[in-house]
């Protein structure tokens, strides 16, 4: 029998899409919002496509307040977007 991929849904597109494409948002214990790229830290996490595109849209459309049921700076999605940017280097 084939092994079930775990799907994930993008907060910025809406798309389902398997976990090992896309990049994990993740809201720790201590209520800081940052990029889990392993995937295996600690806290809530929601679900981007690895493309800026989506993160803007997330913030547009404030997908990361509704995953994590909390207002969100900009700043944040600034230190996101930057995260992002070394990310894809």
């Amino acid at each position: 029998m084939a092994k079930k991929i775990p799907m994930r849904q993008c907060i910025g597109c809406g798309e389902m899409k398997s976990k090992k494409e896309m990049m994990r948002v993740l809201k720790t214990p201590e209520d800081d919002i940052i990029l889990d790229v392993t995937g295996k830290k600690n806290g809530r996490g929601a679900y981007l496509c690895r493309n800026m595109e989506c993160l803007q849209k997330a913030r547009k459309n404030k997908g990361v307040e509704r995953s994590f049921k909390v207002s969100i700076p900009s700043e944040i999605y600034d230190n996101l977007e930057k995260e992002f940017d070394t990310f894809h280097e």
